[in-house]
């Protein structure tokens, strides 16, 4: 699983994620991407999950990026505990995708079979997404 190496703080607040993607919502490295349609926490599972399903699909045959890195630690109590006593420990990494962020992009493959590994990642994210080319959204 995907999770910083080193960080400033142990655990971090929730904060509010209002507002559009205005970083990363580019096709900058391939021409296909993965573009995200609503806002989420996408967590380390989900991106392993899907960079798994696109690997499969392309066989090798061309390049990945992944655009997203999971940076925020996400805290649970455990289950039967009573309230206060402090805040949980972290239990699990998310990178938070705002509406427009590009996911994961693609090169080197046809355009039949980046559609194909596209559709199946995002199978296994909880929220909207949406194929786009890099001719679609402009360089």
């Amino acid at each position: 699983m995907l999770m910083p190496k080193k960080i400033k703080h142990r655990k971090v607040q929730k904060n509010l994620t209002k507002g559009l993607a205005y970083r990363g919502s580019m096709i900058s490295f391939g021409d296909y991407g993965l573009k995200a349609l609503e806002q989420f926490w996408m967590t380390s599972r989900q991106i392993e999950a899907a960079r798994i399903a696109i690997n499969r699909t392309m066989k090798r045959g061309g390049k990945m990026w992944i655009k997203v890195f999971p940076d925020k630690p996400i805290t649970k109590k455990p289950a039967e505990t009573r309230m206060g006593k402090g805040k949980g420990a972290p239990e699990y990494w998310v990178a938070v995708v705002r509406p427009g962020k590009i996911l994961f992009e693609v090169q080197g493959v046809t355009e039949e079979v980046a559609r194909k590994a596209l559709t199946l990642a995002s199978s296994k994210l909880p929220v909207k997404t949406k194929i786009c080319s890099r001719n679609e959204i402009g360089e």
